[in-house]
């Protein structure tokens, strides 16, 4: 049932309006005046308000936006015995639903506040997502206390809000995929797709048609038009993860949509209007890879503008505690695994290692003690390292040249992955492009 607050210093009329409503259905609170009133819109959520001009203690015109900051979802409708023009125009820059003259428009009350009801009831419901998509995909699921992640945070909460393309750069496995979710949650978008695509994974041509789409026929096997990711994302959040390998070309395409809105489908000729907002991440030094020509300097100062440096996780070592903590309770609810805590030995191990994989090689590592679990507490044997893997390793099996050490990491870490390239790259902290010319060059 809605909820209407009528305020009115008239009790006669003030009766009348709230026994016409209660008629039509709707809960009715009444008040004689704007303080009292704001005092029921403070502790009950109103749908409604309908606000007499002429108040004892204020104008209903101007006390709209406050009515409005009180109740965002709220709308309210302002009406006066003697209305004029700028009276009216005024209410509705105040945020009012409308403005009506007492009696000539008595016939408009009901159908104006069933059209104000409809669009608060949608308000709280986008309040309500809103607030389950921040609770699910917001800063909240980003773990640490330490000063590196929190000065990180802090950056991303400011620049959540506003529509400023984001660059987030940080080593493989810091978390920016998790930033980027966290940004387009806490912004006004939160509502629409949040689309993100690794631009490493693609070769050039099939990232474009990725990217923007093409017509039916454009290439051999476009038996039909396809939407691109820009269009899927349209008034939503495009995370383009790894821009650094893109290829030049798409390079120019992504600056043409940055700059002007617009792009062109693989085998079309008519431009397409979007409304994107980019947020961009990278393991690469960009400006390293401007000075070698592979990347562009354009390109690079339109999506630099505010940049967050992620930390690696030996950047963070204090944050360890918490990550493991979370993650180990993520997967026994996952498995239905009574796992409960962690092992002082086990801990010490978490720790003195070194996270070359970062948070994704924590996650890993995490989910495998959980699968292993027999008891509650994780130990130290559940662990696939002591301290340094490949240091370790090398030594227990009389490996000392670095060629074969890292010939002997690989093959651990692609055994442990159980042959998933994609993911063992991951771990390793390389593109899937050079884990292939290793595997190729070592005969893996």
């Amino acid at each position: 049932m809605d909820t209407l607050l009528v305020i009115d210093d008239e009790k006669d009329i003030l009766n009348m309006l709230a026994h016409m409503l209660e008629l039509e259905g709707y809960e009715v609170l009444k008040a004689s005046t704007a303080s009292s009133g704001k005092n029921l819109l403070e502790k009950t959520d109103v749908n409604v308000i309908l606000t007499d001009v002429k108040l004892p203690d204020g104008n209903g015109v101007q006390l709209s936006g406050e009515f409005k900051r009180i109740r965002p979802e709220a709308e309210v409708i302002c009406f006066t015995a003697y209305g004029n023009i700028q009276d009216g125009v005024k209410a509705i820059k105040n945020g009012a639903f409308d403005y009506l003259v007492k009696g000539d428009d008595n016939a408009k009350i009901i159908p104006l506040v069933s059209k104000a009801a409809e669009k608060s009831r949608l308000q709280y419901r986008i309040s309500r997502l809103q607030s389950r998509v921040q609770e699910n995909f917001g800063f909240d699921q980003v773990i640490g206390s330490s000063r590196a992640i929190k000065e990180a945070i802090s950056l991303a909460q400011k620049v959540a809000p506003t529509l400023a393309t984001v660059l987030l750069t940080g080593p493989t496995g810091s978390g920016k995929e998790v930033f980027a979710k966290a940004i387009h949650a806490c912004s006004d978008r939160s509502t629409e797709n949040f689309i993100a695509i690794n631009c490493s994974s693609l070769g050039r041509d099939l990232l474009e048609s990725e990217l923007f789409g093409h017509k039916a026929g454009a290439f051999t096997g476009a038996l039909k038009s396809k939407n691109g990711l820009f269009q899927e994302a349209h008034k939503g959040t495009l995370f383009l993860d790894e821009i650094g390998e893109m290829d030049l070309a798409l390079q120019a395409k992504i600056l043409r949509v940055l700059e002007a809105g617009t792009f062109i489908p693989v085998g079309d000729t008519r431009e397409h209007q979007v409304d994107v907002r980019v947020i961009a991440a990278t393991n690469r030094t960009l400006e390293t890879e401007i000075a070698s020509g592979r990347f562009r300097e354009d390109l690079y100062y339109r999506i630099s503008g505010f940049t967050i440096r992620l930390p690696a996780l030996n950047e963070r070592k204090e944050d360890i505690p918490a990550l493991a903590e979370r993650f180990m309770h993520y997967y026994a609810s996952r498995i239905n695994k009574q796992v409960t805590g962690l092992s002082p030995a086990f801990m010490k191990m978490l720790q003195e290692h070194e996270w070359k994989g970062n948070i994704r090689e924590l996650r890993n590592v995490m989910e495998r003690a959980v699968i292993l679990a027999d008891t509650p507490e994780l130990h130290a044997d559940l662990l696939p390292f002591n301290l340094d893997v490949a240091a370790k390793t090398g030594m227990q099996s009389g490996v000392f040249k670095l060629r074969d050490l890292e010939k002997h990491h690989i093959r651990q870490v692609l055994a442990y992955t159980d042959g998933n390239k994609t993911r063992a790259a991951e771990l390793l902290g390389i593109g899937v492009t050079t884990l292939y010319m290793k595997i190729r060059e070592y005969k893996i």
